[in-house]
């Protein structure tokens, strides 16, 4: 049994699409997996969210949403907004051991960054990882700004005990600009190891084949892909010789 949280570095930056491809690699595998979003906001009921987004990239039926709020704000401020009860994370780790039991792999996608709160005392995915002894899947932008903000996420989860289990890139453009690949380099210093995958551009857009192969390509060989983090460095990377 194995349990993975995806979180981002903020919201918007590819939880959902690198969320999917762990799920597609673990199920062409034969990998039974279950997918877990404690908490949905920004949709109303019957609005397709992102596990439909997982279930169609993934072909991973295997999918549990726990709560739903129609306001696009944390789950914690989305819950007061609607007047319901917010998520009660200590439930969700319950049921991801339930899943477990049964499941070689559960993923949990978080919302927002790793921070956000999901009820009024403070709980945060930070907190579901810590309780499970769960490792962390850090999803970061290429672009600029991502070296703080991914610096102060891999900083708070060392604070508090959580294991990294690598950063990806979610969405890494046809033409990266100089910041971009400038930033591959700089990414792997503050993450104190390789980047764990960088998945194309439009992914969210691909038939299920198709994903499947962005999936291989674009995550590490720990999750069953074969991205290499070196070869990627250097077809990329800014360097006097590759500018």
């Amino acid at each position: 049994m194995s349990v993975l949280v995806v979180t981002g570095t903020c919201t918007g930056v590819g939880k959902t699409v690198v969320t999917a491809a762990l799920a597609a690699l673990a199920a062409t595998r034969g990998t039974p997996v279950a997918v877990i979003k404690p908490g949905q906001t920004g949709l109303d009921p019957g609005e397709p969210g992102d596990l439909d987004t997982v279930r169609r990239l993934a072909a991973v039926g295997d999918v549990h949403e726990f709560a739903r709020f129609p306001a696009a704000l944390s789950p914690a401020a989305a819950a007061r907004h609607a007047g319901t009860p917010p998520v009660r994370l200590a439930d969700v780790a319950e049921r991801v051991q339930e899943l477990s039991r049964d499941r070689r792999l559960v993923l949990v996608e978080g919302a927002g960054g790793l921070l956000v709160r999901y009820d009024e005392e403070g709980t945060t995915i930070a907190d579901l990882a810590r309780w499970l002894g769960a490792a962390v899947v850090v999803v970061a932008r290429p672009d600029l700004g991502t070296l703080n903000h991914t610096a102060l996420t891999l900083e708070a989860m060392a604070h508090r005990g959580v294991q990294l289990a690598g950063v990806v890139l979610g969405s890494w453009p046809d033409e990266p600009d100089e910041a971009m690949r400038s930033n591959i380099r700089d990414l792997e210093t503050i993450a104190a190891r390789p980047l764990a995958g960088a998945l194309p551009a439009g992914a969210a857009a691909l038939g299920p084949a198709e994903f499947l192969l962005a999936a291989h390509g674009g995550l590490a060989p720990a999750f069953g892909g074969a991205f290499d983090a070196a070869t990627f460095r250097d077809n990329n990377g800014l360097t006097k010789e590759n500018p």
